[in-house]
């Protein structure tokens, strides 16, 4: 009997390599990296920061690209009396995914490459970035979304006027309220994914996570497009919505606007409090 319970010990001990599942990855013995620190919320040193800036503009110009690629993708499709001769909401989505992974991979090792205010509210309320750092992120943001926008007005004023410019509205077939659920929900998914994807523990388990991580943001942004565009014409990123409205800047741009303000905090802010709380389980996790 004895013998047969040291096998049972060595057996449940053969494989210390493998990596832990569920709560067992979250003890202090299973860990292989060091958790970083809570960003302070205050942090004046970075004001004097070039990294602080160069971070901020690639914010500006990955929004900007953003607005331009996507709102002529949307002015494509709707000017077409016809959707089968054009990419149609399938191809909206894929650019607006495809988008999303490009400038994710690109941007991430300068700014995070948020592209997105409540992606970086998200990463607020965890701590993964100063206060002062999140509010520059979003101004750059939402002023990369208007000239983004701005350009493609210019390229093509009447029609852009005439087709929406691409803003975001609640459609007819809808309400108020499922709107608001579809843009809480749809930047959950968003959020959530950023979050898992990006992880400090998956990173120092696995390298290929990095390298990884825009392809699966991206994939959710396109799956979230392809469920609300008929919706809400998918917000899920507030400088997004901003840029195209300020830009079209007709009444009903604007009726609906707080919608795709209110619901991407909300689901940014729940994203992050379930990772935070529930996955990672950080505030219960012994000292």
């Amino acid at each position: 009997m004895e013998g047969k319970e040291e096998d049972v010990r060595l057996g449940a001990n053969r494989y210390r390599e493998r990596q832990p599942i569920g709560t067992a990855a979250q003890t202090q013995d299973a860990k292989d990296y060091t958790e970083p620190p809570p960003a302070p919320l205050i942090e004046p040193g970075e004001l004097f920061s070039w990294s602080f800036y160069r971070a901020g503009i690639a914010e500006f110009v990955a929004t900007f690209l953003f607005l331009y690629i996507t709102v002529l993708t949307v002015m494509g499709v709707v000017k077409s009396p016809t959707k089968c001769s054009t990419v149609g909401i399938q191809g909206i989505a894929w650019a607006f995914g495809g988008m999303i992974f490009a400038l994710v991979y690109c941007t991430a090792g300068i700014s995070g490459g948020h592209i997105n205010p409540a992606v970086t509210f998200g990463l607020l309320l965890a701590r993964k970035l100063s206060l002062v750092r999140a509010v520059f992120y979003m101004i750059m943001q939402c002023l990369g979304a208007i000239c983004g926008a701005g350009v493609v007005k210019a390229f093509e004023k009447t029609q852009y006027e005439m087709l929406g410019g691409g803003a975001n509205t609640v459609g007819p077939a809808y309400s108020k309220t499922a709107g608001l659920g579809a843009e809480i929900v749809g930047t959950f998914v968003l959020v959530y994914t950023v979050f898992s994807a990006t992880d400090a523990k998956r990173n120092a388990r696995d390298s290929h996570v990095p390298i990884l991580a825009p392809l699966p943001i991206g994939f959710a942004v396109f799956l979230v497009h392809l469920a609300t565009i008929p919706v809400t014409g998918t917000g899920i990123n507030p400088a997004r919505s901003l840029g195209a409205a300020l830009i079209y800047n007709k009444s009903q741009a604007w009726d609906d606007h707080w919608i795709f303000w209110v619901g991407p905090f909300i689901g940014a802010a729940l994203a992050a409090l379930y990772h935070q709380i529930v996955i990672r389980a950080i505030p219960f996790r012994s000292k």
